[in-house]
């Protein structure tokens, strides 16, 4: 594989079918863009392990919205790490990049030196969020934290909520590649078994807490497809999820050989933020004057810094709120 072909497959997604099967998934490699993501800050370990599988789910999961959509996954726990966000932007246009944003918030003082990062989560919920644009009611879903791993929550949401049966396999760490810096990779699959027309999942799961697991939704062959995808994923090695030297296709055919896998147009990935100024603005102009006045520092300006991005916003009070700009 040479050095150029494994630089087109980084930052991308890869959607495919099995045809014998009647399960579609995606192959996701992320390098750059996780990079970039994680530089933004100064996490501990623990915390940026949890922003790079949290990054690379929405990745596979975002690749199927439509133009211009927003989706989004939220982790909130009670534990040393509160919450986890992240955004996925729909290309701007047929062949553009989708554009992904993450960042977490979490309390030092508790964070542990520990291997399972996400323990770090406690109680709490697992959360992904639609939003399909301009005077459209944004989607909300949200199952339990459960299982252990990220991908395990992603896996119980699609069964919770969507009754799609849903196998995540991911890896990702820092790269020591010779001869070039060490960086963020991961990579990662997800399978999903077609949704089944008429198809009703039991109304108690058979899975921790009665909690929906595949095994409550198919049945018969597709049950025995199902299983038989998975058994092969569970074949696959890290090194070969996150590269570079195993391209997407070639990594399909070695599972899925006889399950006739067809890919389709790979749609790249970039680090992106929405926000802006403006965005700042409006959402300070609900506030009144006084209420602007408490957030004004003693150098007279109002500041505010965006959470994924950095990008650090200076104001002048009298320009803010709804008694400044006359909005109702």
């Amino acid at each position: 594989m040479t050095i150029g072909s494994q630089i087109a497959w980084d930052d991308t997604v890869l959607p495919f079918q099995l045809d014998a099967s009647g399960i579609r998934g995606r192959v996701a490699r992320l390098d750059g863009v996780l990079d970039q993501v994680l530089k933004q800050h100064t996490y501990p370990p623990v915390i940026e392990a949890l922003v790079a599988e949290a990054a690379l789910l929405t990745a596979l999961i975002g690749q199927t919205i439509k133009l211009r959509w927003k989706l989004s996954l939220q982790v909130r726990g009670k534990g040393a790490a509160r919450l986890i966000a992240t955004d996925y932007y729909g290309p701007s246009a047929e062949g553009e990049p989708g554009r992904i944003r993450a960042y977490a918030s979490y309390d030092a003082d508790r964070l542990e030196d520990t291997d399972n990062p996400f323990s770090q989560i406690g109680d709490g919920y697992f959360a992904v969020m639609l939003d399909q644009g301009e005077g459209m009611v944004p989607y909300q879903g949200f199952t339990p934290i459960a299982g252990g791993s990220l991908s395990a929550c992603a896996e119980t949401y699609f069964a919770q909520s969507e009754q799609i049966p849903t196998r995540f396999s991911v890896a990702f760490g820092r790269s020591t590649e010779p001869g070039r810096p060490a960086q963020w990779r991961a990579g990662g699959m997800m399978l999903q078994h077609m949704p089944a027309v008429g198809g009703v999942a039991a109304d108690q799961g058979s899975g921790a807490g009665g909690l929906l697991t595949h095994a409550d939704i198919l049945g018969g062959a597709d049950s025995e497809n199902w299983t038989r995808a998975n058994l092969l994923l569970d074949t696959v090695e890290e090194l070969e999820m996150i590269g570079p030297s195993v391209a997407p296709t070639n990594l399909l055919v070695r599972l899925f050989h006889e399950e006739g896998p067809r890919v389709f147009d790979p749609t790249p990935v970039r680090f992106g933020c929405s926000c802006s100024e403006d965005k700042v603005r409006n959402t300070m102009s609900i506030y009144s004057q006084k209420d602007i006045s408490k957030m004004t520092t003693d150098a007279g300006i109002v500041t505010a810094d965006c959470q994924f991005c950095g990008a650090h916003y200076e104001m002048d009070p009298k320009t803010l709120g709804f008694e400044g700009t006359g909005a109702p």
